[in-house]
């Protein structure tokens, strides 16, 4: 009789111990979810895996934690501004062009900021730690900007990418680096 007791706070103690592992892993990827929003969709979709995903999304916070962003100076923001403001005028003469010029302002900007911008791709990611509903927003931009290098992008492409940019600038230039997503909405 005293095995088959030993048997069951076994099992017992097993069952509890993976319902524990079980109702942690739920929170964690409740709470990647709630942070990334639709970034954590993108990343999903994208690996095609919930593992893969969530692995993912915490080195990415992992990666974020270690760099040094910071929010702009007051006088380099209203410097950024300004250079903003001149460009987005510039569009409706000069689309491509403006477009090209906000995407190389962003990454001054980013730079700046503490962001390292040797790969678009790493970047994006960094981006999305702090900024996650804009995230996709610079992608989206930084593809059109790169087609319209090749010349197959439209005005109302560029529009969009103007406007992607906008967001992106917005975010840089008036939150604060280190604030969670969920408090920016």
């Amino acid at each position: 009789m005293g095995t088959v007791i030993t048997i069951i706070v076994i099992v017992l103690v097993v069952l509890v111990a993976a319902a524990a592992l079980y109702a942690y892993q739920r929170r964690r990827t409740g709470q990647l979810q709630e942070r990334f929003g639709p970034e954590y969709e993108r990343t999903l979709e994208q690996s095609g895996d919930r593992k893969e995903a969530l692995r993912d999304l915490r080195q990415r916070e992992q990666r974020r934690a270690k760099l040094e962003v910071h929010p702009l100076t007051g006088e380099s923001a209203e410097q950024y501004r300004a250079e903003w403001s001149g460009l987005q005028q510039s569009f409706v003469d000069a689309p491509g062009d403006a477009v090209a010029q906000a995407d190389r302002l962003v990454l001054r900007m980013m730079r700046e900021a503490g962001y390292p911008v040797d790969d678009f791709d790493q970047r994006a990611d960094d981006i999305s730690v702090d900024h996650p509903e804009v995230a996709q927003n610079y992608r989206q931009a930084h593809s059109v900007a790169v087609a319209q290098t090749q010349g197959v992008v439209d005005t109302e492409d560029l529009r969009q990418a103007v406007t992607a940019y906008r967001r992106l600038v917005a975010v840089l230039l008036d939150t604060p680096a280190h604030t969670d997503a969920k408090d920016q909405s």
